[in-house]
């Protein structure tokens, strides 16, 4: 059942183990050790994708020698390239595909390992800042992978969930933190899976609608009904500091601010 959750989910956050606590013990006594933590996850991803080329390898290794199917030739080309990289205890999302036809066969095996990851390294309250010698071990491996770590106190974090906003923002200050970690997590999490937010205010409501990196205005405007996207004029454009500084839409289109 784990394995198929992360079957169903568009990418993986890998919380890992990053700090000291005798109270918190680790599986069998031993000492905490986030790389291997890391490894044994991997292996266990790697594992699954390997049964799931095997299984598949062998069906249309025969396919394409007896019927000549272009379709099977690719999927073995791209099924064998995974299986040479998934047993050499590499992640399958390091191999690329050259042609849009393997990379198509690729994204339809939807292998847990081809899954983008970022690394969540939970560490203790005094490295919520800066992390620690765990952390910064994740951090290297995460750049060679070309994946993304960050730092996370989840305890920390824990005792701040019910403070006031203006508590939260005090008691970050004093950390010397802008930001907290779940905020932060938010917008790691939404540049990992190319999204971003746009806002629509009205009297009735002030609402966030989530799209993909590049989507166009009309496209944009059919997040919130489909008559907008066919109906679609144009967009009109403000940076949100300009509109601050004016106060209003009319004020910003006096001064030609609005595109």
């Amino acid at each position: 059942k784990f394995l198929g959750n992360i079957r169903e989910c568009d990418a993986i956050i890998h919380v890992i183990r990053c700090f000291d606590d005798d109270n918190v013990v680790r599986e069998g006594g031993a000492p905490v050790n986030p790389v291997q933590d890391k490894e044994i996850i991997d292996t266990e991803l790697q594992l699954k994708d390997l049964d799931t080329i095997e299984a598949q390898l062998a069906k249309n290794q025969k396919i394409a020698a007896i019927g000549n199917n272009k379709d099977a030739k690719v999927l073995v080309t791209v099924l064998e390239a995974y299986k040479e990289a998934l047993e050499q205890g590499r992640n399958a999302r390091s191999v690329t595909f050259e042609s849009k036809e393997e990379q198509q066969a690729a994204h339809d095996l939807f292998l847990l390992t081809t899954k983008p990851v970022l690394y969540v390294c939970n560490v203790d309250e005094a490295s919520a800042k800066e992390g620690n010698q765990y952390s910064r071990q994740i951090e290297e491996i995460a750049a060679s992978e070309g994946a993304e770590a960050m730092v996370i106190a989840a305890k920390t974090e824990e005792d701040i969930a019910d403070y006031s906003p203006e508590e939260k923002k005090e008691f970050l200050a004093e950390m010397g933190i802008e930001a907290s970690g779940l905020d932060n997590l938010i917008t790691a999490s939404y540049d990992l899976l190319g999204l971003i937010s746009f806002l629509t205010d009205g009297k009735k409501e002030c609402r966030a609608w989530t799209i993909r990196k590049g989507t166009k205005a009309p496209q944009a405007a059919g997040k919130i009904h489909s008559d907008f996207e066919r109906g679609f004029i144009r967009a009109e454009v403000i940076a949100f500091n300009d509109l601050m500084a004016c106060g209003t839409m009319a004020a910003a289109k006096e001064k030609g601010l609005v595109r």
